[in-house]
């Protein structure tokens, strides 16, 4: 068990290495960031002077190792165009992300556990038809055009919720039904798949042999096994939830982590952009992290390795 965690944990620090020597290599190969900064119309003189007080006139190798140092400190650099540092910024507003990440995983859960339960008794009946279309149709819609059709329907043309903005919890409502759609077909086909084998399992031909309520076999004996993959996977769901809340926030006018990456794209406010990479990469890391301890926590073969 104790190799089990260290390997992941290696690994995943290895990831989070790497997702950071790509972002911050990407970022500095689309131009001269100096001469973004500064506008195309600046002159020589103001963009060396840029280009020296940010140390971008050192080589790549070198301004990433003392980035890196600074990031491991909790200095992330100050932005170019908001009055706040970067870490304030992102400890502003990585909450409001990470609280809309968590509502829709919870709705995904609570919609797509009993519907994959339900749907793996009958395999094949009408239910399970219904239940793995609806599945396919929501894999199949991008969130964010999502997203718009429920502005338009729910917003625009009934009134019913506000279209943009995080100030109160109708604001949520829109985005949380777009993340549960996204998420809930995973969690309800591995549900589905896991609690047929189950279902199909000898110790449960025991547990009915003996007499067990049906209700009792499903529930006690059954779902709790079938839950493992489950739990498992819900940790990276959250971590890609958050990983690509840059479009949802955007969409819906939120001030999240995402929309902060999308300002700040559009300004070249690289220290910022540096910044939300870093964050995110090591949220998901952190997270498959965990997903792989619940996973060995679960599953016994696991803990034995």
């Amino acid at each position: 068990m104790v190799r089990y965690v260290a390997r992941q944990f290696l690994l995943s620090l290895a990831v989070l290495i790497a997702v950071s020597i790509v972002g911050f290599v990407l970022l500095r190969a689309s131009g001269d960031l100096a001469q973004r900064v500064a506008g195309a119309e600046a002159q020589a003189a103001d963009v060396a002077r840029i280009r020296l007080a940010y140390g971008l006139d050192k080589p790549l190798p070198v301004q990433y190792l003392e980035w890196a140092q600074r990031a491991v400190t909790g200095d992330l650099g100050r932005s170019l165009f908001f009055p706040e540092n970067v870490s304030t910024l992102i400890a502003q507003r990585l909450p409001i992300t990470l609280g809309l990440g968590a509502l829709g995983l919870g709705a995904a859960l609570l919609i797509g556990l009993p519907l994959g339960t339900l749907s793996a008794l009958k395999p094949n009946g009408w239910f399970d038809r219904v239940v793995l279309t609806v599945a396919v149709l929501g894999q199949a819609m991008p969130p964010f055009w999502l997203g718009l059709l429920l502005i338009i329907l729910f917003g625009l043309n009934l009134g019913w919720l506000p279209v943009s903005g995080s100030s109160g919890w109708q604001n949520l409502v829109l985005p949380t039904a777009v993340l549960a759609i996204a998420t809930m077909p995973t969690i309800m086909r591995l549900t589905r798949s896991g609690m047929i084998d189950q279902l199909r399992a000898d110790y449960v031909r025991t547990a009915r042999a003996k007499g067990l309520k049906p209700v009792s076999v499903i529930v006690k004996h059954a779902l709790r096994n079938a839950l493992i993959p489950v739990v498992a996977i819900a940790a990276v769901q959250l971590g890609a939830l958050v990983g690509g809340s840059v479009v949802l926030e955007t969409v819906f006018g939120i001030q999240g982590l995402g929309y902060l990456a999308w300002e700040s794209i559009n300004r070249a406010d690289y220290p910022v952009v540096q910044a939300v990479v870093l964050v995110l990469g090591g949220f998901y890391c952190l997270l498959t992290f965990v997903s792989d301890l619940l996973h060995a926590f679960l599953d016994p073969r696991l803990r034995e390795q």
